[in-house]
């Protein structure tokens, strides 16, 4: 209790302080049951948000993407153009505005209603969808099967292998290390003796290619370096009493996952053109289809370095997303501000372990309710590179369960090779999740098609369809539409209980179950639980 007042006490002083400063400070007044949420996809799991929650939206996109909002099961909103914090004290949401462009209203009385809303005021969905391969066939990443050594021949296998254990093509990234250097975008030749053919063999068998790529280039004296620091291509130091990009002369050294490297800064004309130049000689030379587009995180843009354009940290991390609408066959981690564009956002990487498969819905729901509906959950099993060294620890069990949560998910996507690790029966239990998501991929599209015309979630929490029947905190079913409930199976395990909205629902095995109530099931390894509501 004294750790909650103390932390209440930090939160008013922090507002006062900002007041102080210019900053406008509005409360929201928020109902006894109301609840909460906001454009933080990488904290969906925290929401609806609690008391003592706080946030600034100001170069922090935690690793994923960002959207100036605030969403409430009342139908109250609370959007800005430009980044601004916010902290809940008990019943009040405070919203310190330092740039005076946030706008607060109430839309209706529900979570939908709101969203609704917003979604037509301020990030309009113009009709278009990134490439319908992501959504209609699994997609396929090699990081974990080739990590640090991505290479023509073993690609080529790992496609091959698909087809052969009976899975459908689909889209295939060649994730980092295919390049030469980081910049220098072409790929390795001694690990791709003839990446043409390499893509030609991938596209006979009936695959789309993606590329890894980010923003940074390494800072040691080749040519394309000093070429590009001479046209002052990259972020700069602002150090020595140097204030002016006028004046400013050596890129800033930015730390990454990857190590130490210049960053592009994409508000000067000459980075633009040069990276476009990039991507375009890939796709011309080798038939390249589309981009991974990694990075991008405002963390990289820190206040103190000096850009062309003068831009702030979510503003970089905003044009570099700008890169996407080039490409139909896109993908994204990290973006701010860009809800309702034809790019597929992909969440930050999970580990292989029961809690983070548990954040999947909850993530996937904010990222509905931020605009940004053309999404990702993470790769099967877990993205983290590290959860895979020791074959020992690979729990087969939840990449199934992992598997099961993709399939009826706007997008799925591989990385481990199943075929590779799975035993026979847990091997067919993913099958059968590839095949129930086939037979559902007409109502999937169409979704998907609704949504890129209107901007409603193509999948969402039990809140947005039956509003203030006291859903808002289950984070382990999710609506296919308006019509279709999924509860995977989300723990170890073969059997969990299922909250039913009022109404008669049919299951996935032909029971029926009137609503308005808590029922238990039983869920062997190859079952994934639905629900079809028939009137």
């Amino acid at each position: 209790m004294k750790k909650v007042i103390l932390l209440f006490l930090l939160i008013i002083e922090l507002i006062i302080s900002k007041a102080e400063n210019g900053c406008r400070v509005d409360t929201i007044k928020l109902q006894e049951n109301e609840a909460v949420w906001a454009g933080i996809i990488r904290e969906g799991n925290l929401m609806p948000i609690n008391p003592g929650y706080k946030m600034d939206f100001h170069e922090d996109n935690k690793s994923n993407q960002l959207q100036p909002l605030i969403l409430t099961s009342k139908g109250q909103y609370c959007w800005s153009e430009e980044p601004f914090s916010f902290a809940r004290i008990g019943n009040d949401l405070i919203v310190t505005d330092p740039h005076l462009s946030v706008t607060i209203g109430k839309a209706g009385s529900s979570l939908r209603e709101a969203h609704k809303f917003v979604s037509e005021q301020y990030f309009q969905f113009g009709g278009h969808l990134p490439d319908t391969l992501l959504f209609s066939s699994p997609q396929y990443n090699t990081w974990i099967e080739l990590n640090f050594n991505q290479n023509q021949e073993d690609i080529i296998k790992y496609a091959e292998a698909v087809i052969e254990n009976g899975l459908p093509s689909g889209v295939l990234m060649i994730d980092d290390t295919w390049q030469e250097d980081y910049g220098v975008w072409d790929f390795h030749p001694g690990r791709f003796p003839d990446p043409k053919a390499m893509t030609d063999r991938l596209h006979e068998l009936g695959f789309k290619v993606m590329l890894w790529i980010c923003p940074f280039v390494s800072a040691d004296q080749s040519l394309l370096y000093r070429k590009l620091k001479k046209e002052k291509a990259f972020l700069l130091e602002n150090d020595n009493g140097i204030d002016s990009w006028e004046m400013a002369e050596e890129p800033a050294m930015i730390r990454w996952w990857n190590g130490v490297s210049a960053l592009l800064d994409f508000s000067n004309p000459v980075s633009v053109n040069w990276f476009n130049e990039q991507l375009d000689r890939l796709v011309e030379d080798y038939d390249i289809d589309g981009f991974k587009f990694d990075a991008g995180d405002m963390k990289f843009y820190p206040d103190n370095t000096l850009s062309m354009g003068g831009l702030n940290s979510n503003e970089h991390c905003e044009s570099y997303a700008q890169f996407g609408l080039r490409f139909s066959l896109n993908e994204f981690r990290a973006c701010w501000k860009m809800g309702g564009q034809p790019l597929a956002q992909r969440l930050q990487d999970k580990g292989h372990e029961w809690e983070d498969l548990q954040k999947l819905i909850p993530h996937m729901v904010v990222e509905g309710l931020s605009g940004y509906p053309f999404s990702c959950p993470d790769m099967i099993g877990g993205g983290l590179l590290s959860s895979f060294e020791d074959s020992s620890t690979i729990n087969q069990e939840l990449i199934v369960r992992s598997a099961q949560c993709h399939a009826l998910m706007p997008m799925m996507q591989f990385s481990v090779a199943p075929w590779r690790v799975l035993d026979k029966v847990n091997f067919e239990a993913v099958k059968m999740a590839i095949e129930l998501r086939r037979e559902f991929m007409p109502m999937i599209m169409s979704l998907a098609h609704q949504s890129a015309k209107c901007g409603e979630p193509i999948m969402s929490n039990l809140e947005y369809y039956f509003p203030n029947q006291g859903f808002e905190n289950i984070k382990d079913q999710f609506m296919l539409g308006s019509e279709l409930l999924v509860a995977p199976m989300l723990t170890k395990g073969y059997s969990r209980e299922v909250v039913l909205p009022q109404g008669i629902w049919m299951a996935d095995d032909e029971k029926e179950y009137e609503g308005g109530r808590t029922i238990s099931i039983e869920v062997p390894i190859d079952r994934i639980p639905y629900f079809i509501k028939l009137r």
